[in-house]
């Protein structure tokens, strides 16, 4: 472990060593992941969208298992048994509770009243000041270079605007793969950097290694935000099935949901009127039509056919942009301490600038 820090309200709010967040992206941020990027001092997010309850408990159980250090886990707020994955992790001692949706204000008391950092996705200042309204910790904000479900608004934008309007911490997403990237974060009075696809490229990682090959072949130009994979935008990796995607139809779209729904129902056990129910839960909790609700199970299966089971021909490779820019495949320790060191470097070479002059 470097012996060099970098202590920022962040690192201070969760008791990790750096400021880097992995984030908790579904299909790849298991027990193996989270628990590498703990144990590198950083926070680990597991991602539990893909899970049912009994699924969650066990990758709670084994990430445990493989570290002593702090981890969060990532929940979706519009799930019917939200309340019950929160009673999980209080009960389990989870350290950082991060959401993909804005969760209700009675769920993040309940969590703070029981010691757990809140810690929500926004897209928007306005977002961010909601749920600092409703008691968050701090929030991760991600611009429209992020990978999986992204926004339009540049890091470069969303991120000054989402700190002018908030006094809590504000973890940068989108774009950010090394110390440079957190240096210049941290310039522009973040607390730390999330990072989705820089720790799926890591030896850590669960991905199949033809997959990882597939997206350190790609070039800056190579992702693709479509509304085609579940009716919202979703940046990925450009393939054939994506390109096929881009140019069908609706009804194209809407059969291969019903078709992905069918799998997704028997992956999981859910009965047909819990799945409608989740979705019901979706459209009013992000004003979606009832096409994108239905689209919504391409997400999951589509993602765990290319992720999951390596099959990039029938499967969506969620990407954010900084795949064209990775070159390699370190450990997650490695990575964490190549980057601390270069964001330490980059910020005592400022002072190279700073010219004094008398009065």
């Amino acid at each position: 472990m470097t012996a060099q820090r970098l202590k920022t309200p962040l690192t201070e709010l969760v008791g990790i060593e750096h400021p880097v967040v992995q984030t908790g992206m579904g299909w790849v941020a298991g027990p193996g992941l989270v628990a590498a990027t703990a144990n590198a001092g950083g926070l680990g997010i597991l991602a539990s969208a893909t899970m049912d309850l009994d699924e969650l408990e066990v990758a709670i159980a084994k990430t445990k298992a493989k570290t002593d250090k702090p981890f969060g886990v990532n929940i979706r707020a519009d799930l019917s048994d939200a309340p019950d994955r929160i009673d999980m992790m209080i009960r389990d001692g989870v350290k950082v509770a991060s959401f993909a949706l804005a969760p209700k204000k009675e769920l993040i008391a309940k969590l703070k009243d029981n010691g757990v950092v809140v810690m929500p996705s926004i897209g928007a200042a306005k977002h961010a000041v909601k749920v600092a309204s409703w008691g968050a910790d701090a929030v991760i904000v991600q611009g429209g270079e992020g990978g999986g479900h992204t926004g339009s608004v540049a890091t470069t934008l969303l991120l000054p605007s989402v700190l002018d309007a908030v006094d809590i911490p504000v973890v940068a997403g989108g774009g950010f793969f090394d110390g440079r990237g957190l240096a210049a974060a941290l310039s522009y009075g973040a607390a730390g950097v999330a990072m989705g696809t820089r720790f799926l490229l890591t030896q850590d990682s669960s991905v199949p290694d033809s997959v990882k090959q597939e997206y350190l072949k790609r070039g800056l130009q190579d992702t693709v935000v479509s509304l085609k994979v579940d009716g919202m935008p979703h940046r990925v990796l450009k393939t054939e099935l994506v390109e096929k995607l881009e140019h069908s139809g609706n009804i194209r779209g809407l059969y291969a949901a019903l078709v992905n729904a069918a799998k997704f129902k028997s992956m999981t056990g859910m009965k047909w009127t819990t799945l409608a129910k989740e979705g019901l839960n979706t459209r009013k909790h992000k004003d979606l039509t009832w096409s994108q609700v239905i689209m919504g199970a391409n997400t999951a299966m589509y993602l765990k056919a290319g992720l999951v089971e390596g099959n990039t021909e029938a499967g969506v490779l969620a990407s954010g942009q900084v795949a064209g820019i990775i070159e390699d495949l370190p450990t997650v320790q490695d990575l964490m301490e190549h980057i601390i060191t270069e964001a330490i470097e980059r910020i005592d070479s400022l002072n190279q600038y700073r010219v004094t002059t008398s009065a």
